[in-house]
């Protein structure tokens, strides 16, 4: 088992990606309300999972989010973590194409 703590996990997170707290502008759940950034805080301090295998624990509709980014929970067998998500920088190439299908790629 792998306890953790969401808040101390999500200022990890942002650590490693170079971002602060401060830089979250707010917090959706289920992609129609959006969460005081202080009860966030409040709340996730006090929430301790396992991280582990099994079933998830944290609402996978959980979302922070910046300036021209954006983090998701993610989760695979049980085991969950915190993914970013960012806006894709534009091509300055402009392609001309015929076909989107998979299969007439391997024949241009």
């Amino acid at each position: 088992m792998r306890r953790k703590n969401l808040w101390v996990e999500t200022i990890e997170f942002l650590r490693d990606h170079s971002l602060i707290w401060e830089e979250v502008d707010y917090v959706i759940l289920d992609g129609e309300c959006v969460i005081d950034k202080k009860n966030f805080e409040e709340v996730a301090r006090d929430t301790n999972y396992d991280s582990g295998w099994g079933a998830q624990e944290i609402r996978g509709d959980l979302m922070l989010v910046g300036w021209n980014w954006w983090a998701v929970r993610k989760k695979y067998n049980g085991s969950e973590w915190w993914e970013l998500r960012t806006m894709p920088i534009i091509p300055h190439e402009i392609e001309t194409i015929t076909k989107l299908t998979t299969n007439d790629w391997e024949d241009e």
